[in-house]
């Protein structure tokens, strides 16, 4: 009988169409699916599935990582993860004040009854989320 071996760890890579941000191995990533957050270990069965904003957590030993993301899709095999997303972003490439301005404009635009509700909550959402992945890669203040 042959005996099969779950992988040790999972080979991630993570693509926009303008570039890659990441392509290394780590131990477990857990990234914004439509249906709701996704956590992965190596094994995992295979899905495909479409993303949506939020948070892209990985971890690799001792080390965890962030970055933004804002649509896209997931293929998830049991050794790979392969984010292919509209928007990602590094959390030092987040410019703080810009999402900052934007989620102004976007609560403001959502305070007026004739104004595009989704695209000003989806400009909400991505400002937040922004502004999260931002903060959690800042150095602790002293």
């Amino acid at each position: 009988m042959a005996t099969f071996e779950l992988p040790k760890a999972i080979e991630l890579i993570i693509v926009t169409p303008e570039r890659s941000l990441v392509s290394q191995q780590v131990d477990e990533v857990t990234l914004p699916g439509v249906e709701g957050y996704l956590g992965i270990l190596p094994g995992h069965t295979p899905l495909l599935t479409a993303l949506k904003i939020g948070e892209i957590r990985y971890r690799f030993g001792g080390t965890v990582k962030y970055l933004f993301v804002s649509w896209g899709f997931v293929e998830v095999l049991p050794g790979r993860v392969t984010v292919l997303a509209d928007i990602a972003e590094q959390p030092e490439d987040i410019d703080v004040a810009a999402a900052r301005e934007a989620r102004d404009v976007a609560e403001s635009r959502l305070k007026h009854p004739d104004a595009d509700f989704l695209s000003a909550q989806i400009s909400l959402e991505q400002a937040l989320v922004r502004m999260q992945v931002a903060a959690k890669a800042a150095p602790l203040p002293r």
